[in-house]
């Protein structure tokens, strides 16, 4: 499924994410093999609609859809991310043939990045086909995208071509519900219509708790956020 002109998320002040243009939603689960994250697994695909808002005060009795409780919870969801860019604000770190960007601020805590002794040794490591190969699949796999490893001689980005799509990350093994995760390049605005740094992997907040709004900071794991699904399709 193609990008198409009518697909983009709008922030509605101190309201939901309104989706339009008939954009995937689905719910994945962080797959973990002996306490490190290695994959996605899809669990549900919800029914197509063309139009549809997301809680993101995390207060909805109808998560993940706004039913208006952040009327009356009094949510403020003002954004607090800074204005840049993400290619002004990651730092490089430099391996064989490779460059890791890392955006430090963008984290959500998905543990991708530390498998085989993390991201960071791994690229400095890269000329071990080994350890490249493994750095290259973390960088891929970090959902918000505050990891990108970038091929020198190319200068392009390795990217998973994702079906532009909305995914609820669910994670058991960390006890949460985690980030919205917006997938394939979709326009988002913030509330004052200012349009967000387009990227293939961006996360926002749903609990309402984000230090960094209205991108995922990570803070769902400390208040346990649950949204009624993270035990769902748990094998």
């Amino acid at each position: 499924m193609a990008l198409s002109e009518e697909m983009r998320i709008n922030v509605i002040p101190n309201g939901p994410y309104m989706v339009h243009g008939s954009v995937p939603l689905l719910r994945v689960k962080i797959v973990v093999e002996n306490g490190d994250s290695v994959a996605f697994k899809e669990t549900y695909r919800y029914p197509l609609q063309e139009t549809y808002a997301l809680c993101r005060c995390g207060e909805s009795k109808n998560k993940p859809f706004c039913d208006g409780a952040h009327v009356a919870a009094g949510f403020e969801g003002k954004r607090l991310a800074p204005h840049s860019r993400y290619i002004d604000e990651a730092e490089d770190f430099q391996g064989d043939g490779i460059t890791l960007l890392d955006a430090p601020r963008l984290c959500i805590g998905a543990r991708f990045c530390d498998r085989a002794g993390g991201v960071w040794n791994l690229t400095e490591d890269s000329a071990d086909p080994d350890a490249r190969k493994i750095a290259i699949s973390e960088a891929e796999l970090c959902p918000s995208g505050r990891l990108t490893m970038v091929e020198d001689a190319s200068h392009s980005a390795f990217e998973i071509e994702y079906e532009p799509s909305i995914a609820l990350i669910e994670d058991p093994y960390g006890k949460a519900s985690s980030a919205i995760w917006v997938r394939g390049g979709i326009p988002i605005f913030d509330e004052q219509g200012e349009q967000l740094d387009i990227r293939n992997r961006v996360t926002l907040c749903r609990c309402g708790k984000s230090r960094d709004i209205p991108f995922c900071d990570g803070t769902h794991y400390q208040v346990r956020f649950n949204d009624g699904h993270l035990h769902d399709d748990v094998e």
